[in-house]
């Protein structure tokens, strides 16, 4: 009797103490919810919030013009009768008398470009302007073929109008390849002619016009 006796008050105790830890577990919740927002509202209300702010300082633009070229006007060159004639280009005797004869002319259409070479008689043969040297004047050395120190002759057969201006050229012989056959060409068309004469008329004429070239070692 005397142990139930101290097991009911065991049991009455352990009751009572559980209560009482239970009770202060929710006060202690209590407490702590109550500080924890309080501490953020506090924090949030004395924090000190620093803005910085950054003046943006204007730039002046720069603007960039750009510079007009001059066009420059295509230059046009002028052959000039006091022009040099130039040192690698030599002038050998001309006999126009001489000229017809070294080849017949070629048949119409053959190598000719569909051009009718056709043999006209005359009393006197036409004359460059000038002389010899009216036509080496007018003659350019091709750099390739005097790099590669070619030498030779070129026979232009040209037909001279009445007006002593060239209208065709052809060659009769030549040196393909090397730059001669387009230099002695361009030469003969630039070369002005004294018209041949047929009694006291001019007229147009063939003829065969060799151009030579030949380097100047001396």
């Amino acid at each position: 009797m005397q142990q139930d006796g101290q097991f009911q008050k065991f049991k009455a105790r352990s009751g009572f103490v559980t209560e009482i830890a239970v009770v202060c577990v929710l006060a202690l919740v209590v407490v702590l919810v109550y500080l924890f927002p309080r501490f953020d509202r506090e924090s949030a209300l004395t924090g000190e919030s620093v803005i910085e702010f950054i003046q943006s300082e204007d730039v002046p633009q720069v603007e960039l013009q750009q510079m007009e070229v001059p066009q420059q006007r295509p230059s046009i060159p002028v052959m000039s009768e006091d022009e040099d004639i130039s040192e690698d280009l030599t002038i050998e005797d001309m006999d126009f008398d001489d000229y017809i004869a070294l080849d017949a002319p070629p048949p119409p259409g053959s190598g000719t470009g569909g051009i009718v070479v056709e043999f006209i008689a005359y009393d006197e043969p036409p004359t460059p302007i000038g002389g010899q040297a009216a036509i080496a004047r007018n003659t350019v050395y091709p750099e390739i073929a005097k790099e590669a120190g070619i030498e030779g002759s070129v026979i232009v057969q040209a037909f001279i109008n009445d007006k002593g201006v060239v209208e065709h050229a052809l060659i009769l012989k030549g040196m393909p390849g090397t730059g001669l056959d387009e230099a002695a060409i361009n030469a003969i068309k630039k070369t002005r002619f004294k018209p041949a004469k047929q009694r006291d008329r001019d007229v147009g004429v063939w003829i065969s016009i060799p151009v030579t070239f030949r380097l100047n070692t001396k």
